[in-house]
């Protein structure tokens, strides 16, 4: 048996190559960037006016001029005026192209505007006041996003602006989802006293679907003979294989068994944590699978501190590592890592976590009332309030 961190350093030494593919950017928010965008032209292109007021000539204002003809009138989207006379002025709008001779705008705030004149009413007018000149933000060539990242409303705002209507993104692989045992039924039938509903697949396929992995779902029975057959084609077209159930010491637990017939080389199995202590990984020529113990927390905690970050790794992101508060005094006897499950809070700079410990791996309901998974160390069985550690968050991702 090895240690959680073992477990941790062996997969995180295995690197799967995801290719890239073309998403249009109405279907590109929660995708990964996968090449860096550089702007077609400088931001703003133009000079570019931030207030609703008059565009004038500063140096009329310098010279004496506080009251001012309006010319005309120019609305952001027309092709900017020209000033006929340094003594008028054009009524201008936010968004709009300075207007040509004048290098000044004055808000309406700071104007009296009575029978088509304009009277300033500051004692400073300076050049270039509330107008953003041509290329202040962005020049033209600049990176703008780079890759690989996380691709956000904001990211779309900005590959927006430079005109991707298509976009290189991360491919990501179909991820195969395995559920294994004769005592499993699916979630619309009704099971015998001694049968269960499928959970794990379908909790495993919502934590890929919520971050844009496609997937599709398996299930074998306890028979040697059709595990290893199924096994053999799943193998064969996927990389990427999430298994749940059959890796404990059962009579019926065939998975190390027929995995290590088929090719896959067993990197380890069984892990010093709790939950998730039978926790299978191996590799083959094609990919990798990660077998997970069948209770519901297991699966879904060696999902979530193992394969999830995993996978954002091999896409060149990474989870920040986020640290909490333990809330009170907490007892843990075996020698084993500890992943408790906590309910966060706020206080103050700190993340707060309250144990909400629940009655045991099989206790998929305490898993829906929790927000993250608390690792504590196996080395000791005391932890003591306002101690801190390190923290993985269920159910988001916006800690990448």
């Amino acid at each position: 048996m090895i240690s959680s961190k073992e477990a941790h350093d062996i997969i995180y030494k295995c690197s799967i190559q995801f290719e890239k593919s073309k998403e249009e950017l109405t279907n590109a928010c929660g995708l990964v960037l996968a090449t860096e965008v550089t702007a077609d032209r400088p931001f703003p292109p133009f000079d570019r006016v931030c207030m609703d007021g008059i565009a004038i000539s500063s140096e009329a204002f310098k010279n004496g001029q506080v009251e001012f003809r309006i010319q005309s009138t120019q609305a952001a989207g027309q092709p900017p005026h020209s000033l006929n006379d340094s003594n008028h002025c054009i009524e201008i709008m936010t968004g709009a192209v300075l207007p040509k001779g004048t290098d000044a705008v004055i808000r309406y705030e700071d104007l009296e505007l009575k029978d088509g004149l304009a009277k300033v009413q500051l004692e400073e007018v300076r050049q270039w006041q509330n107008v953003q000149k041509t290329g202040i933000e962005r020049l033209q060539g600049d990176v703008l996003l780079s890759a690989p990242q996380l691709i956000s409303p904001a990211q779309v705002a900005v590959l927006a602006t430079v005109g991707k209507a298509e976009i290189d993104v991360v491919r990501w692989p179909e991820i195969a989802i395995v559920s294994n045992g004769d005592e499993l039924v699916e979630i619309d039938e009704t099971p015998e006293d001694h049968q269960i509903r499928k959970s794990n697949v379908y909790a495993l396929q919502a934590l890929c679907k919520k971050n844009r992995w496609p997937s599709k779902t398996y299930h074998l029975s306890d028979n040697r003979e059709e595990i290893q057959k199924e096994l053999n084609s799943i193998l064969r077209n996927h990389r990427l294989i999430l298994m749940s159930g059959g890796v404990s010491k059962g009579k019926f637990d065939y998975l190390p068994e027929v995995l290590s017939d088929l090719g896959v080389h067993k990197q380890f199995h069984k892990v010093q944590q709790r939950p998730g202590k039978p926790f299978w990984f191996g590799t083959y020529d094609r990919g990798f699978v990660f077998a997970f113990p069948g209770n519901p927390v297991s699966t879904f905690m060696c999902a979530t501190r193992y394969f999830e970050p995993w996978m954002w790794k091999n896409a060149g992101l990474k989870l920040k590592s986020e640290t909490a508060l333990l809330a009170e005094d907490f007892r843990f006897n075996p020698a084993l890592q500890y992943f408790l499950q906590v309910k966060l809070s706020q206080q103050g700079s700190h993340l707060l976590a309250t144990p909400y410990k629940g009655k045991g791996s099989g206790d998929l309901v305490n898993l829906a009332q929790v927000d993250a998974f608390l690792e504590l160390p196996a080395e000791r069985n005391y932890f003591k309030k306002n101690e801190e550690f390190r923290v993985w968050r269920i159910g988001v991702n916006s800690a990448i």
